[in-house]
C-alpha cells in the first residue's frame, strides 16, 4: 500500500485580517500570516494590483486570529462590508457590533 504525503499547510498561528487606507482614500481589504511584512510589500508594490496603483497604504485597521480559517472568514465578510461599515470598523467599532447594526437596517 502506498501511502502519498500530503504538504502540510500551518493553519495555526497568527494570522491577520486587515484594511488598509491607500492614498486616494478607498480602502483594501486582505489576510496575511506575516502583517509587518505584508504592509510592507503592499508599499513596495508587490502585493496587489489594487494598491500598486494607490500608493503608499496605511494600515487603518486589523484584527488577530489564532486560526487561518477564522482570518480568512473574516476577510470575506469585511469585504462585503459597506464603506459606511468598514469606516465605523476604522473608527474603533468593534466588528460584531458592526454587524449586528447591519442586521438591523
Amino acid at each position: 500500500m502506498i501511502h502519498r504525503m500530503r504538504k502540510e499547510i500551518k493553519r495555526a498561528g497568527r494570522y491577520f485580517t486587515y484594511i488598509l487606507e491607500c492614498q486616494d482614500g478607498t480602502y483594501y481589504t486582505g489576510y496575511t500570516n506575516d502583517l509587518d511584512g505584508r504592509l510592507k510589500r503592499h508599499n513596495d508594490g508587490l502585493a496587489s494590483k489594487y494598491t500598486r496603483a494607490r500608493l503608499p497604504v496605511i494600515l487603518a485597521w486589523s484584527k488577530e486570529y489564532c486560526q487561518f480559517k477564522s482570518a480568512f472568514k473574516v476577510e470575506r465578510i469585511v469585504k462585503d462590508l459597506t464603506r459606511k461599515q468598514k469606516e465605523a470598523l476604522v473608527k474603533g467599532r468593534r466588528l460584531d457590533k458592526v454587524l449586528a447594526r447591519a442586521h438591523k437596517t
